[in-house]
């Protein structure tokens, strides 16, 4: 697979603090520029940004993917198999209340991946997913 360019997505939290521990520690990105009501992160090579926005009362939305309910939108990085499994474990170990634990998706299908849902403490959604082969990435 070619080198991939790296993406940069900014999401909304209401708690810039919390937000922004969350994801230093608990997810362990390196943080980079801040300013007062941003700070950006460096999410396996991709650019994060946190931005302030005051609290929505907007419920999670889902739709059904592999009979489970997929929380949207989400965001969230492609990784490879080691990694995702350490990744996995790292996050189970510091109490993550998955939306949908780590599992196979698709399995013994094309596509089949291991992924996992969570929320920030915004609720934003997170997927982060693998591939054993990168090649099925976009597999029909």
């Amino acid at each position: 697979m070619q080198n991939i360019t790296p993406f940069h997505v900014a999401i909304p939290v209401h708690n810039l603090n919390e937000c922004r521990t969350f994801y230093r520690e608990v997810l362990e990105c390196e943080e980079g520029r801040s300013a007062e009501h941003w700070v950006d992160f460096n999410l396996f090579g991709h650019q994060l940004v946190i931005h302030y926005k005051p609290k929505s009362e907007e419920e999670l939305h889902t739709n059904p993917v592999d009979g489970k309910n997929v929380p949207v939108p989400h965001y969230g990085v492609v990784l490879d198999w080691d990694t995702f499994q350490s990744f996995s474990k790292t996050l189970e170990e510091k109490g993550i209340d998955f939306v949908i634990e780590p599992y196979i998706r698709f399995k013994g299908e094309p596509g089949e991946q291991a992924t996992m849902f969570f929320l920030d403490p915004a609720g934003n959604a997170l997927e982060f997913k693998a591939f054993k082969d990168i090649g099925q990435l976009f597999a029909k």
